[in-house]
């Protein structure tokens, strides 16, 4: 267990694996650091499924996104992060990385991470054709991505320095494996 290592951890307004995401950043306290950085939408969607008070309690920080300008991001070119975890990443800050805008707070996250070679973990919402996801008031519903969204979940796997997974269970073990050796790769 290492303590000296530091997570930026993003977090969109997406619903799926949304809880997903939050227990695993509450998992993590007792070997990281963990800020959470929260998209606009993000802090409306957290407080739809009643998971902001919890987010609040189990990382170290929350900064929620305001203004049009991210000052924060500078922490990555000083080496105050050893990752950053966008984690749910929803479709529209997947093709936002991609395309290379970084005008939110996250996908400036994203770019600023890349260029300091800062290592990134993705968990975009849309990784299959068809799944289960929780709804707000806790019923399933079923969700089909489009095609462009399932083809830009994918080229996230070609990007230089990014690690895209699938699963929360994905993203886990690429925690676990990296807190295990002490380093992100």
């Amino acid at each position: 267990m290492n303590r000296g290592l530091r997570i930026a951890w993003a977090l969109t307004g997406a619903g799926h694996f949304l809880g997903e995401s939050v227990e695993i950043i509450g998992s993590l306290r007792e070997a990281v650091t963990v800020d959470a950085f929260l998209s606009r939408a993000a802090v409306e969607v957290l407080a739809m499924y009643g998971l902001d008070r919890r987010l609040s309690g189990i990382a170290a920080s929350v900064t929620a996104e305001t203004g049009h300008s991210f000052p924060v991001t500078a922490k990555f070119a000083v080496g105050m992060y050893d990752a950053l975890v966008i984690s749910p990443t929803t479709s529209n800050t997947v093709a936002k990385c991609l395309c290379g805008i970084a005008d939110s707070l996250v996908s400036c996250m994203y770019s600023q991470a890349g260029k300091s070679r800062v290592p990134v973990c993705v968990l975009p919402t849309d990784v299959a054709p068809e799944m289960v996801s929780t709804a707000p008031n806790g019923n399933r519903v079923m969700v089909y991505p489009r095609r462009i969204d399932l083809e830009q979940a994918a080229r996230l796997r070609d990007e230089d320095g990014v690690t895209a997974v699938s699963s929360p269970e994905e993203l886990q073990s690429w925690l676990s494996q990296a807190i295990e050796r002490g380093a992100f790769s």
